[in-house]
């Protein structure tokens, strides 16, 4: 089996920019090495999450079942599997994702009030047990601040249309926040390694920020 590393956070936090950033660092020393990025928005496999995203089924992220939802993002991913990298990943291959079943954690089990248990344990059996899909070696949490990513993600293009208009997530600053909390709890229960994004308000630069994210993959990646 391969290894397999997972950039994780909130959204605006940085997460496609510091993949790219340590994908392009580490294969300059690694042959075997691949990024993917989830959900695959270039897959007709997605098409649940974009109607979701888009509004469709409710206009709010409250307004669809965690559970639904979390089956949309489990297809598109599970699909990727079995026809892109799942045999690179077999075969010994690192793999480098901007997000991954961590993202339903995030953002689906924050919908939840109360005691999430029931739930993270029913995402793991489906996504890890039931599915197969291997479960990440290493995954870096991304601590952006709620105060900070909204400033980031002001000029942000839709990443599925391209357009200004946000996503049902994106534009919902009760679910920015709620996602971010849940983020935190479960990044400490699951181990999980928090990169702080800012000081205070101060967000730290990209360079800084992928220098430390290098440093934590190459200890992993070299044991």
């Amino acid at each position: 089996m391969g290894k397999l590393i997972v950039i994780e956070g909130v959204d605006a936090s940085g997460k496609a920019t510091q993949t790219e950033r340590l994908f392009q660092r580490l294969q300059a020393e690694y042959e075997n090495i691949r990024q993917i990025s989830f959900p695959d928005y270039n897959s007709d496999f997605s098409l649940p999450i974009k109607r979701y995203l888009a509004g469709d089924l409710g206009n709010q992220a409250d307004s669809v079942s965690p559970y639904a939802a979390s089956l949309f993002y489990a297809i598109d991913r599970y699909a990727s599997f079995k026809r892109d990298w799942g045999n690179f990943y077999q075969d010994g291959g690192i793999l480098i994702a901007d997000r991954y079943v961590t993202s339903n954690l995030v953002h689906q089990a924050a919908k939840i009030d109360g005691d999430k248990t029931e739930f993270i344990h029913w995402l793991s059996d489906l996504e890890y047990g039931r599915l197969e899909l291997p479960q990440p070696d290493l995954v870096l949490f991304l601590d952006m601040p709620p105060v900070c990513a909204r400033k980031l993600m002001q000029d942000r293009a839709n990443k599925i249309t391209g357009e200004q208009q946000k996503d049902i997530h994106e534009r919902d600053p009760h679910h920015l926040d709620r996602a971010y909390e849940n983020a935190m709890e479960i990044a400490s229960i699951a181990s999980w390694q928090i990169v702080h994004c800012a000081k205070g308000e101060n967000i730290r630069s990209i360079e800084e920020i992928g220098e430390e994210i290098y440093q934590i993959v190459k200890m992993k990646l070299e044991q």
